[in-house]
């Protein structure tokens, strides 16, 4: 199609506001942070000369209490990442296919019910676990003290690995309704005739969970693994209100971190860095989970023509059998 160009000028208009809050709001905001995390930049004195790498080496070659923290906080994140995670995904997929059985007037209660959770502040929600796991007057210790199954309160927020417990089951029950909503999306989209295909030839309904619906959900799958990982990395509210970042340390969070190192210790070029570097860490979980995709998808078109397969065999019997049922009418 030819484009006048005026057309094209129109066109540039309508990119105008992308491009403008594009550069403002993410190409300003990188370049200044790499900029200042190559300055020895300090937020009561300013810019104070160029440092080039230096604040890189003390995070990752050499021994200063910058590295420490920075490993230390990292390794505290990634623990938190290997705990809540699969939790997050599996739990929402669960309730997805729980909701999608459920009768129609139910789905839109039990759906709302399960979303709620998510419209709630972190402050709201670490108020709640505060309550609920508090070692004095806590509704799980007494609940627990009077079934007999401990003998004195659990210091649920100030020993491992009870604080971890706490933040793993509080970060599930807040944001799990929003992958829920996700996935009970990408079951709606699935073709009911393999089903009915498959339970032709005999398919169990976990033969066909294993071979129709993961195959035809993966895409949204690896969508709800990067948001979840990505979400992860962002820990900050929860160990803030609930842990405090304790006991010792252990549930500091690479942000919490960040946080320390910018506004308690005056150190803004080192907080970039640690910000630069914990996106690049990030980027490469992100392209490890891209190139587990890549791999996956290879043996899809295996898993696609025996689905096909099954559904031309569905067909070719429906088709079958309205021969035969209009053969017996026309003899009648």
């Amino acid at each position: 199609m030819y484009l006048t160009r005026r057309s094209r000028w129109f066109g540039l208009l309508f990119l105008l506001p992308f491009l403008i809050c594009f550069v403002l709001f993410w190409l300003l905001p990188l370049v200044y942070g790499i900029w200042m995390s190559l300055h020895d930049f300090r937020l009561s004195f300013g810019e104070n000369g160029f440092v080039g790498l230096s604040n890189y080496r003390d995070l990752l070659v050499n021994e200063t209490v910058h590295q420490r923290l920075f490993l230390a906080t990292l390794t505290n994140t990634l623990w938190f990442m290997v705990y809540s995670v699969p939790l997050l995904v599996i739990c929402s997929l669960l309730l997805a296919l729980l909701i999608r059985h459920l009768p129609r007037q139910f789905k839109t209660f039990f759906r709302t019910i399960f979303f709620m959770s998510y419209s709630i502040s972190v402050t709201a929600v670490s108020a709640i676990y505060l309550w609920l796991f508090a070692t004095n007057g806590g509704f799980i210790n007494r609940l627990l003290l009077d079934l007999h199954l401990i003998n004195s309160p659990v210091n649920w927020t100030s020993d491992q690995p009870f604080a971890w417990v706490v933040i793993v089951i509080a970060t599930v029950w807040w944001t799990v309704g929003f992958n829920m909503l996700l996935f009970l999306n990408a079951l709606e989209e699935v073709d009911h005739t393999l089903y009915e295909a498959a339970s032709l030839d005999g398919a169990s309904p976990w033969h066909q969970f294993i071979s129709i619906t993961l195959p035809t959900i993966r895409p949204i799958t690896f969508f709800v693994l990067i948001t979840t990982l990505i979400a992860s990395f962002n820990l900050y509210g929860q160990t803030l209100l609930i842990t405090r970042g304790g006991p010792e340390q252990s549930t500091t969070s690479l942000i919490m971190g960040i946080n320390t190192t910018v506004f308690g210790q005056n150190q803004l070029g080192m907080g970039a860095a640690m910000a630069l570097l914990m996106g690049f860490i990030m980027m490469i979980i992100t392209g490890m989970q891209f190139f587990v995709s890549y791999m996956a998808t290879k043996k899809e078109p295996v898993l696609s023509k025996s689905v096909a397969q099954k559904k031309s065999t569905s067909s070719a019997t429906d088709i079958t059998i309205k021969s035969d049922a209009e053969k017996e009418r026309k003899i009648t």
